[in-house]
């Protein structure tokens, strides 16, 4: 009789301890589902191309973006590689399906080649460091190069 009682508690245990577990990987299922949903940025261009430009020329950009998460998007920092690239980004928080930009300066008082970057740090699932580029060249002061020549004929 007690080995009845015995086998019988043990039963009883295993199947208390066999629905614990599949609780657990309920439990488990459901956070991994969570961690799927969140903001995620996707860009129509990670790269902008300034092509040739005139020394001092408009150095204004634009990255279009769009949160295609399902979570408000956030970003909390946006820097240039250099002082030479400044970017501004919005400070509030981009719905889901919501489109937004950053707008990027490239000091183009300075000539020749450049190639630059901005790094975002966000709340996107997908990136959460972003790295966006701009490249071009700024084509030296058109009067510098007449100064330069009749200096040079003097």
């Amino acid at each position: 009789m007690k080995k009845i009682i015995l086998l019988c508690s043990f039963a009883v245990l295993g199947i208390i301890t066999s629905g614990t577990a599949q609780n657990d990987t309920k439990v488990i299922a459901s956070e991994i589902s969570e961690t799927e949903n969140g903001a995620k940025i996707e860009f129509e261009s990670e790269t902008i191309d300034y092509g040739t430009i005139d020394h001092n020329a408009d150095g204004y950009r634009e990255f279009i973006f769009t949160n295609t998460g399902n979570s408000p998007l956030v970003i909390t920092n946006a820097k240039g590689s250099c002082g030479c690239t400044v970017p501004t980004w919005p400070r509030e928080p981009i719905a889901a399906g919501e489109s937004s930009k950053i707008k990027v300066k490239y000091a183009t008082n300075r000539v020749g080649a450049f190639s630059k970057s901005i790094t975002l740090t966000s709340n996107a699932m997908n990136a959460p460091k972003k790295v966006i580029k701009i490249k071009g060249k700024v084509n030296p002061d058109s009067s510098t190069k007449t100064e330069n020549k009749t200096e040079v004929k003097s």
